[in-house]
């Protein structure tokens, strides 16, 4: 920028005044460009969570929370999950629009080759417990990975960046499924060929050796729709944790596993296993009425989940597309009288008309149908995370990407504002009391 617009920092102790730039993007609000900050005034910002900041510039995601927009590469998630498939989504967020159809074949033919996982990568879920949570061994074995596939892990090379990408978007829905068989006892169901990318997710994570499992078309769209909806968004925990951990060199596996890891956490990637718990604990739909109210009782910790969202203010978009899943999927499935479902969707009736709710803007999330669409295609709460973070894997590896290419990539090193004790001596320890 030749001539940028700047605002003035005047220092109140001696009264200097420094110029910042000010920055422009395409969409969003303009940033103070604070790189020379403290090398002119010798501060820092001060920015916990920074939930102010922005601490890299980005062309894949863009959110606008207060009109409930989210935009992947400029293309409305509405669009896209309804005219699109997952792997047209993961090549629009790899190389900036979406595939021809000879491209999206390329593409199908690489990620169906390599869906399989190294033969003695199986022998890794054999040292975990029958019993260990589905995430706890999916840190484990995509973390494994770089030890099996370390012939293109040159990150300064796009071929071998390439090819890191086309691997885990393959072998993802393996290794998920992988940790769900193992959980249960059950014998590893291998990748067929000639099943679509959702399709054969789903034999391997439900199907049998025992009979033939036909993946029902209603519900492979509906997976293949939440995929579309939890693929990328922007830069939330889990993907600065991915950058952060790339900005160091780190190879891609391990990059993609602390993001796993960071997904994990109940406050991020456990949500929508929350909302069904809530379910449970709610129990039917004549408590509704008492939880709505301990909801509004600020002195109550009881907090309904699946609702309102950090940084959407309005109704998430998201939402309202996992919404109409979710009635298709119960439809289907004739579970509409099942209890838990006649009890969420009572409560999200309830909670749309009440004037608390709409006041604060505590609209339905993703996570609150999601979860209910996931219990319906008989996926247990336990897996949410994983199929979470299976979908977000091509979010997490186009931003590493693009952090890899830009120019301006520098180690992250965020800075702090120290609280603890001044400069003292150490003393000998009969002296200490």
């Amino acid at each position: 920028m030749d001539n940028p617009t700047v605002i003035k920092l005047i220092n109140p102790e001696t009264q200097l005044a420094f110029d910042l730039p000010m920055l422009s993007g395409t969409l969003g609000p303009d940033v103070i460009d604070i790189r020379a900050l403290y090398q002119q005034t010798g501060l820092f910002t001060y920015d916990p969570g920074f939930t102010s900041t922005a601490s890299c510039s980005s062309a894949i995601t863009y959110i606008d929370g207060e009109a409930g927009i989210l935009l992947y590469r400029g293309y409305p998630i509405e669009q896209l999950a309804e005219k699109c498939d997952f792997l047209e989504v993961c090549y629009l967020l790899m190389h900036a629009d979406l595939p021809n159809a000879k491209e999206l074949k390329n593409l199908i033919k690489s990620t169906t080759e390599h869906s399989m996982v190294h033969d003695q990568l199986t022998n890794f879920y054999k040292g975990f417990r029958r019993d260990a949570h589905p995430m706890a061994i999916m840190v484990g074995v995509v973390g494994a990975l770089s030890a099996f596939y370390h012939d293109a892990i040159d990150i300064k090379r796009p071929d071998h960046r390439y090819i890191c990408a086309i691997r885990l978007i393959a072998k993802m829905p393996t290794i998920v499924a992988m940790c769900y068989k193992y959980s249960i006892g059950m014998p590893f169901m291998y990748p067929q060929n000639k099943l679509g990318y959702v399709e054969n997710f789903m034999y391997m994570l439900l199907g049998s050796p025992c009979e033939t499992y036909q993946p029902n078309p209603v519900l492979v769209r509906a997976l293949d729709r939440i995929l579309i909806l939890h693929a990328d968004h922007e830069q939330n925990a889990s993907t600065s944790t991915v950058r952060l951990a790339g900005s160091s060199g780190a190879n891609p596996y391990a990059c993609v596993t602390a993001g796993i890891a960071c997904l994990w956490g109940a406050a991020h990637g456990g949500a929508n296993e929350a909302v069904l718990k809530m379910l449970e604990e709610i129990g039917d739909v004549t408590q509704i009425g008492h939880y709505i109210a301990r909801a509004k009782d600020k002195n109550d910790p009881f907090r309904l989940m699946g609702f309102g969202h950090r940084v959407y203010k309005n109704y998430d978009p998201r939402a309202k597309l996992m919404r109409e899943t979710c009635h298709e999927v119960l439809t289907e499935l004739g579970l509409h009288d099942d209890r838990l479902f006649k009890l969420a969707m009572e409560l999200e009736r309830i909670a749309l008309e009440d004037d608390y709710f709409i006041t604060k803007r505590l609209y339905p999330n993703v996570d609150f149908y999601s979860g209910i669409v996931l219990r319906a295609l008989g996926i247990p709460s336990t897996m949410f995370t994983a199929i979470f973070a299976m979908a977000r894997s091509i979010g997490w590896i186009a931003q590493w990407d693009e952090m890899i290419a830009d120019p301006e990539q520098k180690i992250g090193r965020p800075r702090q504002l120290y609280t603890g004790p001044i400069q003292r001596d150490v003393t000998p320890i009969a002296t200490r009391s």
